[in-house]
């Protein structure tokens, strides 16, 4: 049900820059190791049911509009009997058994939802895919600069979560941009993200601690691995299919020549015994 280690995590850590840092030892209070997956599985399934808003409804025969009389007598015109215009066989009638809304809200316990919080965070420190940053100070909004630190980071391309010491404006507009990538504080941060994502980089602030300053180091990024983008993949397939697409015009357009060229065959003239039997036939 639920796995713990004794171990201290340690996790790698980087500035905001890109530069490699010695790897840090993760709070003990936190990162305990235990990853119990049964209580992850009920808060994210009550977080999805949450987002429903169950706003489905339909009308019943009677809130519809249409006259409450009988269209016709009971008895004596042929035709089935009827009650009312808004009975549900009717055009226009009420729906029998439709939806009128539903309350899809799941309420979780407030240590549940924190261990599962709990679980989810040391499960992506036990992948070692949880990465600590020393500070995020942005000045201004700049998503080249949060771009380049994921390819340092290789994570370019995947889904990337970052957890801020508070709220950071600056921070987020950087990655609001990014398709994959998610920026929110580290204190509102749900089970449901820490799952969705790849790659969870977190200040160090949020974790209780400071790393001092380090000077940054020019660094590359790391090489993308090689092969096609889907992309580029598609394009050359359609400039193939245009290509085959010439050429059997091509072909087509000869072959329509070659047979114009071609001299018509003379029709072969009947003997001349023939021609006088026929005459003498049609006397």
């Amino acid at each position: 049900m639920a796995e713990t280690t004794n171990s201290t995590l340690k996790a790698a850590a980087y500035t905001a820059g890109g530069t490699e840092r010695e790897r840090v030892d993760l709070p003990a209070d936190v990162f305990d190791g235990t990853i119990n997956m049964p209580v992850m599985h009920q808060a994210v399934k009550a977080y999805l049911s949450n987002q429903r808003l169950g706003l489905a409804y339909t009308k019943t025969r009677g809130l519809v509009t249409g006259g409450n009389q009988k269209p016709w007598k009971q008895k004596g015109t042929g035709r089935a009997r009827q009650g009312s215009r808004r009975a549900p066989q009717w055009v226009g009638g009420g729906t029998v058994f439709g939806p009128t809304g539903h309350n899809y809200v799941q309420t979780v316990p407030r240590q549940v939802r924190a261990l599962a919080r709990k679980s989810a965070l040391n499960a992506r420190a036990r992948e070692d895919a949880l990465i600590v940053i020393d500070n995020f100070n942005y000045e201004k909004p700049n998503t080249k600069q949060l771009v380049s630190l994921l390819d340092a980071l290789g994570a370019s391309g995947k889904k990337v979560l970052i957890l801020t010491d508070g709220a950071k404006q600056n921070v987020f507009l950087s990655g609001r941009n990014l398709q994959r990538t998610h920026v929110m504080p580290y204190a509102d941060v749900s089970t449901y993200h820490v799952l969705w994502s790849d790659v969870v980089l977190v200040e160090s602030n949020a974790l209780g601690y400071e790393l001092g300053s380090v000077a940054e180091k020019p660094h590359a990024a790391k090489a993308k691995p090689e092969g096609k983008s889907h992309r580029a993949a598609k394009a050359e397939a359609k400039a193939e299919a245009k290509a085959a697409r010439k050429s059997a015009a091509k072909k087509t357009a000869h072959k329509a020549e070659a047979k114009r060229a071609r001299p018509k065959a003379k029709t072969a003239r009947k003997p001349a015994a023939k021609k006088s039997a026929g005459k003498k036939k049609g006397k």
